[in-house]
Formats: C-alpha cells, sequence, structure tokens
C-alpha cells in the first residue's frame, strides 16, 4: 500500500430541486388551483472518520467529490424527494485545511466522528405555496438553492503514543522492528525509511503506537533530506523516543542536530517528553556506552538509556520509562488505530507535495 498523507480535493453539495408549477386538471372540478409541490433538499457533503485506514492513497485518483441534487416538485403537491448525502472516509487523525492552508476547518481523532462539511441547498418552493386569498392561480416557483463548493486540503497525522527520532541510520527501523508487529524496511543506508510507519508495542500487559519517521539531517526545517514534512505525524506523540548511533563520531552533535530540528519546526516539538536512547549497544563495549552517556547528560539530556535495537538489550528498561508517560490504558482501539503496513514501495515519493 502506498503511503500518502495530504491531498488536495473539490468539494460541492448538491443544489435544492426546483419548485413545480401545476394546476389541478380534474374533470367536474372547476377553478381546481395550483398544485405545484416543493422541490427536495440536495445532498450534504459529510466526512466520517473509520478504522481501518491510515493513508489517503484513494484521493489521489478521485479529486472531485459532488453531492446530488434534490429532486424536482411534481403535481398534486408532491414534494421532491431528497438527495442522498456523500460520506467520505478517512482515517482518524485527518485533518481538513483550507486551500491555503492556514486554517483547520475539521480535526478528526475518534472512530466515527461524523461532520456535516457543506449542507446541500434548499429545495425550491412550487406554485402551491404562494396561494393566497388575492392571489389564487400564482405562476411563480423558486429554483432551489444552489450548492455550497471550496476546494480543501486533507492532511493525515496519524495517532501515535510515542515517536522515534533520529539521524538517518540510527536503528530506528530495526528498533521498532525489535519491540512492534511492524516490518519495517532495514538497510545499511541512509533514509531506508522514506515513510512514517506504525507498530504497536505489548508491554508487560499495556499497549501503546509507536511511529517511526524518516530521518532528519541538519537543515531539514529547509527541505535538506527528506525534510521535515513527516514530523507532523508525532505532533500529537506524548513522548519521543531520541536514538542516537553509539558508533557515531559524535552521539553530543548527532542530539543537537535534532533538537535544533525539531525546535525549528515548532508545533511543540520541542516541549515534548523525550527519552534519549543510545542504540547498537551490540557493535561498542559497555564502557564505551557509559562515557557517551555522561556527555549527552552534560549536554543536557536528562537520562540517557543504552540499547541494542538488533538484540534487544536495555530495551525493556527503555519500555518501562515510556509506559510512565502513558495513561493507565492505551489500546489501538481507543484511538480507532487498526496498524497496518504503511512503508509501501517509495515509488511515489517524489511526487508528494510538501507543506
Amino acid at each position: 500500500m502506498h503511503f500518502l498523507d495530504q491531498a488536495k480535493i473539490f468539494l460541492k453539495s448538491g443544489a435544492g430541486g426546483p419548485g413545480a408549477v401545476s394546476f389541478r386538471r380534474e374533470k367536474y372540478v372547476e377553478y381546481g388551483g395550483p398544485d405545484g409541490g416543493n422541490g427536495g433538499k440536495g445532498g450534504d457533503i459529510v466526512f466520517e472518520a473509520v478504522p481501518g485506514l491510515n493513508t489517503l492513497i484513494d484521493f489521489r485518483y478521485a479529486q472531485h467529490f459532488k453531492a446530488a441534487r434534490g429532486s424536482h416538485g411534481m403535481g398534486k403537491d408532491r414534494t421532491g424527494a431528497g438527495a442522498d448525502d456523500l460520506v467520505i472516509e478517512v482515517p482518524v487523525g485527518t485533518q481538513v485545511l483550507s486551500e491555503d492552508k492556514d486554517e483547520v476547518l475539521a480535526d478528526f481523532t475518534e472512530v466515527g466522528q461524523r461532520l456535516v462539511f457543506l449542507e446541500g441547498g434548499m429545495g425550491g418552493r412550487g406554485n402551491a405555496s404562494y396561494k393566497t386569498s388575492t392571489n389564487r392561480a400564482p405562476r411563480q416557483h423558486q429554483p432551489g438553492e444552489p450548492g455550497e463548493e471550496m476546494w480543501v486540503w486533507l492532511r493525515l497525522k496519524l495517532l501515535a503514543d510515542v515517536g522515534l527520532v533520529g539521524l538517518p541510520n540510527a536503528g530506528k527501523s530495526t528498533f521498532i522492528n525489535q519491540v512492534s508487529n511492524a516490518q519495517a524496511k532495514v538497510g545499511d543506508y541512509a533514509f531506508t525509511t522514506l515513510v512514517p510507519k506504525l507498530g504497536v508495542v505489548r508491554h508487560k500487559g499495556r499497549e501503546f503506537v509507536l511511529a517511526d519517521i524518516p530521518g532528519l539531517i541538519a537543515g531539514a526545517a529547509e527541505g535538506a533530506g527528506i525534510g521535515d514534512r513527516f514530523l507532523g505525524h508525532i505532533e500529537r506523540c506524548r513522548v519521543l523516543i531520541h536514538l542516537i548511533d553509539i558508533s557515531g563520531t559524535d552521539p553530543v552533535e548527532a542530539m543537537q542536530i535534532v533538537e535544533e530540528e525539531l525546535a525549528a519546526y515548532g508545533a511543540g516539538l520541542d516541549d515534548k517528553p523525550r527519552l534519549v536512547a543510545l542504540n547498537k549497544l551490540d557493535l561498542a563495549d559497555s564502557e564505551l556506552g557509559e562515557g557517551f552517556a555522561d556527555e549527552l547528560k552534560a549536554a543536557g539530556a536528562d537520562e540517557v538509556f543504552t540499547v541494542s535495537g538488533a538484540t534487544g538489550a536495555g530495551v525493556d528498561r527503555l519500555l518501562d520509562a515510556v509506559l510512565a508517560y502513558l495513561p493507565e490504558r492505551t489500546s489501538t482501539e481507543t484511538k480507532g488505530a487498526e496498524v497496518e503496513d504503511t512503508s509501501g514501495d517509495g515509488e511515489e515519493s517524489s511526487e508528494w507535495s510538501p507543506l
């Protein structure tokens, strides 16, 4: 499945049906009078958050959504049928933005959340409704109100409890594979992860959702590398795990680069609790890990964990610390997140339009 977290679509609610101009034509009934019915209401545009979706890929192939118009009124005082609403299903975590992306018009954070976004036009009045004591044979009617229309952006922010951040090749994919049911691609080259990845972690009878995003490099806020476009997927996380390659040249510099990019992005990411973890302990001895941990603490880290995503060493202690930041009970069901493979094959990443 390809991953897409942004899409621009056109919405138009249905117009109301026109009212009818009609007069009774019955044998032996003189001066039958008007009997034109009103038109039916146009269909609404409705958004609904549903489980089982974690990408906006469907909106790449269908960008125009138009609800049906109401039926016209008919003689014998028959009102036209109202049109069915057009329900657009979106993943939990989807935001609806204005065309210029300056305003959040809707935010879907729970399964079943439903919003009438554009209302259909009201049906027009038939000539029967214009009859008065002085106007016995009216011929006027209303055509029905037009529907509303607008362009909007859909932006998906995956719902996760914990986010993984770090430089490319920090071992984030290996780590999420070790602790969750995810099957992220692992490689010995930078930017193995091209799209966000979700996994469900089960630890000591608790469950939480872990999100892995592509690695950050210096200048990501200005578009370097993959840039910071995927940081929106960890905006709602309760805590971040900052993985640092213990075999890298300078762990302190690696931590500072990522911290600077989080601060440049804003949206409260630099204020979120952070758990710093030196990864790839299997490639270094414990003495070196302790030395690097002291350097990171001196540089501002509150607590430093040493782990190995490949062997699982030290992982339980890190997960214990994560649980302290989570509510007593968290599960994928409370968010409506049915976690699936969101890795895609990376073929379409060059066509995406960043924020």
